[in-house]
């Protein structure tokens, strides 16, 4: 990248104003030491999400990319993709469940050349997810278990996460649902993987999208993603 950017954090958001009030000074503090911007990817949402992002733009390196509608969670995030010019990407939830303190472990491994994808994990040692309530947590526990043949990460549904930007020019990416990190696990195949754990925490405001929709499109797309590998075969990455 020429830009002189060194990292982009996409955020993907639907009524996410308040939540984005009390996260974004803690963005600021979080990234001070890098040259970064943050993509907000709104689904033009009724809250006024998009006239904060343009207030914080004013004062901060804040860009806001307008979708029509409620596209999904997951071609949000590549819209994002598309505009990000750092030369790492972080994807992280707008609710506040994913802590910005932990955005330089997120970074470091990647900037100094020790990973090409580095994800926030619930399920190695020092990680929790006490955020879930039993619903959401059986939900996410039962989930992982069919995606355990397409990846060795431990934790394949968070969706907090950082990857170089270049890999995600291996493969098209066309994902079905909020469920990102995988897609691009399998497909882009990253040579090195590193799981860092974070507590999963409760969102700061607002309200889960999480419903019947999003689990019938987390089915979709793992019959999706094993079909490409049926086609594409088995990935030669190293997860640590």
């Amino acid at each position: 990248m020429a830009t002189g950017v060194e990292v982009s954090v996409v955020l993907p958001t639907y009524n996410e104003r308040a939540s984005l009030e009390l996260l974004h000074d803690r963005l600021d503090m979080a990234l001070a030491s890098y040259s970064h911007e943050v993509i907000i990817v709104d689904d033009q949402s009724p809250d006024g999400t998009g006239a904060l992002v343009r207030i914080l733009a004013l004062r901060g390196p804040y860009r806001l990319v307008v979708r029509p509608g409620r596209a999904g969670l997951s071609s949000a995030v590549v819209d994002g993709f598309r505009a990000a010019t750092g030369r790492i990407i972080v994807v992280m939830d707008a609710d506040g469940s994913h802590p910005p303190e932990r955005l330089s472990d997120l970074i470091e491994p990647i900037r100094t050349g020790r990973a090409e994808f580095v994800l926030a994990s619930r399920r190695v040692p020092g990680g929790t997810e006490k955020g879930l309530r039993a619903f959401r947590w059986l939900t996410s526990w039962a989930a992982t278990l069919p995606a355990r043949p397409l990846t060795a990460v431990r934790d394949p549904m968070s969706g907090f996460f950082a990857v170089r930007n270049d890999v995600l020019d291996r493969a098209s990416l066309t994902p079905t649902g909020y469920k990102i990190a995988l897609e691009i696990l399998v497909k882009c195949r990253p040579a090195t993987v590193v799981e860092v754990p974070f507590h999963f925490g409760e969102r700061l405001a607002g309200e889960s999208k999480f419903g019947p929709n999003v689990i019938a499109s987390y089915g979709r797309h793992l019959m999706r993603l094993y079909r490409w590998r049926l086609a594409n075969g088995r990935p030669a990455s190293t997860t640590r």
